[in-house]
Parts: structure tokens; sequence; C-alpha cells
């Protein structure tokens, strides 16, 4: 593998004198795109031993090569036509991947066994893990790396990351809930069995405190096995006082505690968040 990711390198650096008509180049990048899309690589992973985001380089330089070597075609798909330069994904069915009418995947992204798509959108180097569900207006991203059992409510946006080269996608750990409009963007994480409670914005730029305690725990992390919610807080500039957002923890769960419906309902009502 390394000496794919070696030639992709090569290939980034003479990247402005490619096009559509460079076949060795286009068979290089297809076949790294290929294994994005059958789960073989993904762009980004958590190191077990630090909980750092290691952020593969060369596949985020694969997929941005992908769309100077190809033309835009039109694709045909029953009464509706598509001009696109990518194609979309196929081989559901094998996969164990259930896909209801109205969504779609495109090529590069990878879909685990038991995923399943109401009307939704998987864009190229997502990773989306066994057991999710992406549902009825959900977006996830370019790069976006989703964890297993995962539910991604309706309407979620989670942001695609392919420039600059070396930003880090959006990180979702495996159990977590991500809450009706929620907006999870460049970069920001949230850990292993969270729950997000519906309209949470969550990015870098975003504290997120404590609410026991008053402590900013981080910017655009969200910790494992908690519940989450938007609020704001005051904020004195010169022009005035102002209420910034942050993002509130408001109850711990146990590790590996699995969501009632009725009691997160309930704790999200007794902080007047909507359910």
């Amino acid at each position: 593998m390394a000496d794919v990711a070696a030639r992709i390198d090569e290939l980034w650096d003479r990247r402005d004198g490619l096009g559509p008509d460079d076949r060795d180049a286009a068979a290089v990048v297809d076949g790294v795109i290929d294994q994005l899309d059958c789960g073989e690589l993904a762009v980004a992973e958590v190191d077990g031993g630090t909980g750092e985001v290691v952020v593969h380089e060369w596949l985020k330089r694969a997929i941005l090569l992908l769309f100077r070597l190809r033309r835009i075609e039109t694709a045909e798909v029953g009464p509706f036509e598509f001009a696109d330069k990518l194609p979309l994904k196929r081989g559901f069915a094998a996969a164990g991947v259930r896909v209801v009418p109205g969504a779609s995947a495109r090529w590069g992204s990878y879909l685990g066994r038991g995923v399943v798509l109401m009307p939704s959108y998987v864009n190229i180097g997502a990773r989306v893990g066994d057991g999710t569900m992406v549902d009825t207006w959900a977006t996830v991203g370019s790069c976006a790396q989703i964890g297993a059992r995962v539910h991604l409510s309706g309407g979620v946006g989670i942001g695609g990351v392919l420039e600059p080269p070396n930003a880090v996608p959006v990180v979702v750990g495996d159990d977590a809930l991500i809450g009706s409009r929620c907006m999870v963007t460049e970069g920001a994480r949230v850990g292993a069995g969270a729950v997000l409670g519906a309209g949470t914005i969550l990015n870098p730029s975003i504290p997120v405190i404590d609410g026991e305690t008053g402590e900013e725990l981080s910017r655009g992390v969200v910790p494992p096995w908690c519940v989450a919610v938007s609020a704001s807080r005051r904020k004195e500039l010169p022009g005035g006082e102002f209420f910034l957002p942050c993002v509130l923890v408001i109850r711990r769960l146990a590790e590996g505690e699995r969501h009632d419906k009725a009691q997160l309902e309930q704790a999200l009502r007794d902080h007047g968040v909507a359910t």
C-alpha cells in the first residue's frame, strides 16, 4: 500500500497537468477509490492508543485527483437524469444494505452491512458503519466517518471535508444518536454512545461545557456516553452583551448503556429541550 500512496503523491505533485485522457493515472486512482468503496481503506481512523484522529492525506488527494481525471457524463435511472463526474454506488443487496427510493450514495463511499438509507445522501470518501440508520433528508458529507449502530435522525447534516487536504473530517463514534436537524461540521467529533439533542450545532469553534460544573471540556468534541444539547452563554463584547452558542453536557451515561427512549426524552424535557 505504501507504493500506491507514493504513486498518488507523485500524481498529486503534477496534478495541474493531468486530465481525463491520462488513462494510467486514472487506473491508479480508480483502484484506490474501489478500495474506499468496499471498505478496505478509510480516509481517517481513531488511533486506539492516543484517541486522536489520524487522517490519511493521500486518500483525500486520490479523491481530489479523481475529479480531474473524469469527464461529466449523463446517467439515467428510471425517469431521472443525472450529469456528474462520478457514478452512483452499486451492489447494495449483496452488501446487505437497505436503500429506500430517494436515497443515493456515491461510488467511493462505504456502507457497512445492515446500514439503512432512508431518502438521504452519502458522499464519496464517507464511511458508515454496520447497522447505522441514515434517516430522511440526512446528509453524510465527503470523508465523514460514522460508526456502527449510529442513528442519524431526520435532517441531520454531517459536514464533508476534502479541501484543504489537511483538514480533519467529522468522526462520530459507535452507538451515538444524533438528533433531528443537528449540524456536525468541520472536523467535530461525537464520542461513542453520545446523544446530541435536536438542533445542536457542533464544530471546532463551539465550546462543549459540563452542565454540572460549568467547566469547558473541549471545543467541537462531545465526550463519549453523555447527553448533550444546544445552549448559549453570555458574552460581554465592546458592542454590548451577547449570547453565543455552546453545547451543554446535561447527563452522563454508563459506558455501554443503551439509549432508553422514554428516559432520554424525559432528560431532555427536564432541561427544556425539544424532542
